[in-house]
């Protein structure tokens, strides 16, 4: 039983699904907006939020940690001088999970996962 075992696999090794969360991640704050599978979505959700928490920190052990998550450093940029202004006063929630319905090649649940203006 996988009682208390949090998280999704996806049918990945583990190196494949880091990957896939980190390219998502870079992908969502770079283009503020992803159209993914809502399985995706809610796993990545929280990897976003806690790099966006980072940049709102502003150190340099923030920027550092965030780049061992996010694969491009124009996007970190991006994170500690952008999304640092925009969400400075808001205390969490800096993403919004909007349900797009099935696709149509495999009926997957898709979804557009966006950063809250």
């Amino acid at each position: 039983m996988r009682h208390g075992v949090a998280g999704r696999k996806f049918d990945r090794p583990t190196s494949h699904r880091l990957a896939m969360y980190r390219n998502l991640v870079t992908d969502l704050l770079r283009y503020e907006k992803v159209k993914t599978t809502e399985a995706k979505a809610k796993e990545v959700r929280g990897l976003a939020e806690r790099i966006v928490t980072l940049g709102k920190g502003g150190t340099l052990q923030a920027r550092r940690l965030a780049l061992a998550v996010v694969y491009d450093r124009a996007v970190v940029d991006k994170v500690f001088k952008e999304l640092r202004e925009r969400y400075a006063s808001r205390p969490g929630g800096y993403t919004r999970i909007t349900k797009l319905g099935p696709r149509s090649g495999d009926a997957a649940p898709m979804a557009l996962l966006e950063l809250v203006k």
